[in-house]
């Protein structure tokens, strides 16, 4: 099955808890490879540069914020809501460092960094992300397994696409098209999924006392966040501030992930293939330079990331060279790319999906 479906994608699909990933045997091609990391001392902690980043992230946050509320009723503030949809997820990122546990060595420093950066400054749910997040790091593009290719308003393999009927398969037949106009919506989604998580009140005692902590800094991230635009802009500019704010928010966010995993190969839920191939395989990385680094919060090194996840954001490049001599000594594709050859590469994948169904189940 594992073939069958790699061999249906498009781009290099056509070639062949994780923050703690299992180091193997003492002779694993995996264990040779994270010795040699440690050896290099890039899962050290970077205090220095998260302390600067986290710092600046929040002044730069507050600064459009402070824009926002000197500058008052005008149609300027869309340029404010731009620029505020950058920083939500900027800070995003950082919530996603804490969740992996790169920032401090501490857990319970890393998940205090998180919930605040996650719930209280952009309406987040960290808890329910951090679950979502293990789940597809586990096991990235398994079918059933990785959350991120369940089958929702995307199909992201043709059983899904053929098992749709109505305004469902047209969706799918024209997903390719559809796929950015799409991800101006995903900041509404992630909002929308952490507030139902955060409701529900099953599991653990600790982990309902979790969840309700983190109902408490949604609500005040809601409240305050729609308090502050619906007092400051008069109806029609709080609207359209907040449509510009949350759908480029979304789409940033969208167009970050995207490209690290979509249209690379799928695997069976049962296939069983060893950590270091698994992860290897399934992740794209992105070429660029520090302004890539930058923009895709350190995404674009997807492969090193998935290989170790707990390392800090800045180590990430200069693990690049130790895994690509790794992977070229056992022969295991390791794919780079541009940013906008990713893009397209998801969108053959996503029309090659689409397109494998007959036009009698559209209706």
């Amino acid at each position: 099955m594992t073939t069958d479906i790699i061999n249906r994608g498009t781009g290099p699909a056509d070639h062949a808890e994780t923050t703690n990933p299992p180091p193997g045997g003492r002779g694993s091609d995996y264990a040779v490879l994270s010795r040699e990391v440690q050896r290099s001392g890039l899962l050290k902690r970077r205090p220095g540069y998260y302390s600067v980043k986290i710092g600046a992230n929040l002044l730069l946050l507050a600064a459009g914020w402070t824009a926002f509320a000197l500058l008052g009723q005008s149609w300027w503030q869309l340029l404010t809501a731009a620029f505020l949809a950058v920083m939500f997820t900027q800070t995003g990122f950082i919530g996603h460092d804490a969740g992996h546990h790169q920032i401090a060595a501490s857990k319970r420093v890393n998940n205090l960094l998180g919930r605040v950066h996650a719930d209280l400054l952009i309406g987040l749910s960290y808890g329910w992300w951090v679950s979502k997040h293990n789940r597809h790091h586990s096991h990235p593009n398994y079918v059933d397994r990785d959350p991120d290719i369940a089958d929702g308003a995307i199909a992201f393999t043709q059983d899904h696409a053929r098992a749709r009927r109505g305004p469902h398969a047209w969706l799918a037949r024209h997903q390719a098209w559809l796929f950015f106009p799409m991800l101006l919506l995903e900041g509404l989604a992630l909002h929308v999924a952490g507030v139902r998580a955060s409701l529900d009140r099953t599991g653990t005692a600790t982990s309902r006392a979790a969840k309700l902590a983190e109902a408490g800094l949604l609500a005040a991230h809601l409240g305050g966040y729609l308090a502050a635009v619906f007092w400051v802009l008069p109806p029609l500019q709080a609207v359209c501030f907040l449509l510009v704010h949350q759908g480029l928010f979304g789409l940033y966010m969208g167009c970050s992930f995207a490209p690290n995993h979509k249209g690379m190969p799928i695997f069976a839920k049962d296939d069983k293939i060893d950590f270091l191939r698994r992860q290897v395989l399934t992740s794209r990385n992105i070429r660029g330079r520090r302004l890539t680094d930058f923009a895709l919060g350190g995404l674009n090194y997807q492969i090193e990331h998935h290989l170790f996840p707990s390392m800090p954001r800045p180590s990430l490049r200069h693990a690049q060279e130790l895994v690509r001599a790794c992977c070229a000594r056992h022969g295991i594709a390791y794919y780079e790319t541009g940013l906008l050859n990713s893009y397209a590469q998801v969108l053959r994948h996503l029309q090659a999906v689409g397109g494998s169904l007959r036009p009698e189940l559209e209706y």
